[in-house]
């Protein structure tokens, strides 16, 4: 009887949104060995590897490359094993539960996509499915906006080299080809000529999905404080100049404020999972970082267990992997608490909506200077305001507004972080 190659949950969202078949590395009648790389499927938080756990030959392939929203555990492929004769897969009919509902014939969900491929491809514009049939003429790997504005302004992507996930063309790469840095190089950008529609990558579509049901589903509530910084700066120039290859920024910095005001505060580190709370162990602390069609939160693993420069290594070395996307998934799935930072940007303060199922999320914005009352005398100060989102349901205000004045506390003093625990700077 034929192997079933059913479609792997590469992330905790691909039951509600399936995945996409990018490319196979493996053709009919090819021989698969146990750990071969036989798929690169694209889920929503980027484009991983599918390793076969069996072994045997490549029977029949039954979605096809640049397939979107496969369903997981929809058979993707069938496997002959070793002897067995190709003539079992005439009218075979698949056994995988999350089939159940195919018609009788067993190669259906397969003429099904082709027929569902067929209808898009006449419904929408050439140039929203142009990514697709790129994957599947294996031409030059681009991303749809990178291949837009290639197009705007006549760039050869046959020169280019793509520094995105498996070799993918980026805008970045683009950019640099004309010379442009992109965004804040003080040019505005191009009207388009006509409304065009925009297909959405699968990781777009997730986060549509779970910020409009965070929005929805949980009862939001928002502290806001501003913090002199002046002492923190100080701090952090400091510690530049005393370590040696590794530079720390205000967000290290802020990581383990967070992470050693939830360890004082543990009720903060829970989630609201099925009317009961949830409270974890471990202080794990997600980043939000921004990518070209989204963003992702790589994890900062028991944050108030490590030093101010191990948390800057590590920082650094997550944000350039999730940015090539190279993340493992164990390594933005999960986490308790996360930062999303804007100050880079120049936003002063804003309000984040809460990644569920957390129940904090902290918006922090830049510093400026500015007037204050210090001792009943009037002064400049650098200020920074930092806003908590708070799920209410896991949270009240009093346990909300305890942890953000710990925070204060430990950024308007930051030697206090270096000398709190056994792990100091390091």
């Amino acid at each position: 009887m034929p192997i079933e190659i059913l479609m792997p949950a590469l992330s905790p969202t691909m039951s509600k949104t399936g995945g996409k078949i990018v490319k196979w590395h493996k053709k009919e009648q090819d021989k698969v060995e146990v750990g071969d790389v036989i798929a690169e499927i694209e889920t929503d938080k980027a484009i991983m590897e599918f390793e076969s756990v069996d072994e045997g030959i490549v029977g029949k392939i039954l979605v096809s490359e640049g397939t979107s929203g496969v369903p997981v555990n929809q058979p993707i492929a069938l496997m002959l094993e070793e002897g067995e004769d190709s003539s079992v897969l005439d009218g075979y009919t698949t056994t995988s539960a999350g089939n159940a509902e195919a018609d009788e014939s067993g190669l259906s969900f397969q003429r099904a996509t082709l027929e569902s491929s067929k209808e898009k491809k006449e419904s929408i514009p050439v140039s929203a499915t142009q990514m697709t049939e790129d994957y599947a003429e294996n031409r030059a790997k681009i991303s749809p906006l990178a291949k837009k504005i290639a197009q705007d302004k006549q760039v050869d992507i046959k020169q280019l080299k793509g520094t995105g996930p498996y070799g993918r063309i980026i805008k970045a790469d683009v950019l640099e080809s004309l010379g442009n840095s992109g965004l804040g190089n003080g040019k505005s950008c191009e009207r388009f000529e006509e409304d065009r529609v925009i297909e959405v990558s699968s990781m777009r579509q997730v986060i549509a999905q779970c910020l409009v049901e965070s929005k929805q589903n949980v009862p939001h509530f928002y502290l806001t404080v501003d913090c002199m910084v002046d002492k923190l700066i100080s701090c952090k120039n400091d510690i530049n100049s005393a370590s040696e290859g590794s530079k720390v920024t205000i967000n290290d910095l802020v990581i383990k404020a967070v992470a050693l005001s939830m360890a004082k505060f543990p009720e903060v580190n829970s989630s609201w999972i099925d009317d009961k709370i949830l409270q974890y162990s471990n202080i794990d602390i997600s980043i939000a970082v921004a990518l070209d069609d989204g963003l992702i939160t790589p994890i900062v693993k028991s944050a108030d267990k490590k030093g101010i420069l191990s948390i800057s290594r590590e920082v650094k070395d997550l944000v350039s992997r999730a940015k090539s996307g190279k993340l493992k998934p164990e390594e933005f799935q999960g986490g308790g608490f996360t930062i999303s930072n804007l100050g880079m940007f120049g936003i002063k303060t804003f309000s984040a909506i809460i990644n569920p199922p957390q129940s904090c999320i902290i918006a922090v914005g830049a510093s400026q200077k500015q007037p204050v009352v210090i001792d009943g005398e009037i002064g400049v100060a650098e200020i920074m305001t930092v806003t908590l989102s708070v799920d209410h349901r896991t949270i009240d205000g009093a346990l909300g507004a305890k942890f953000l004045n710990a925070f204060k506390s430990y950024i308007e003093n930051p030697v206090s972080m270096l000398i709190e625990g056994s792990v100091g700077l390091l």
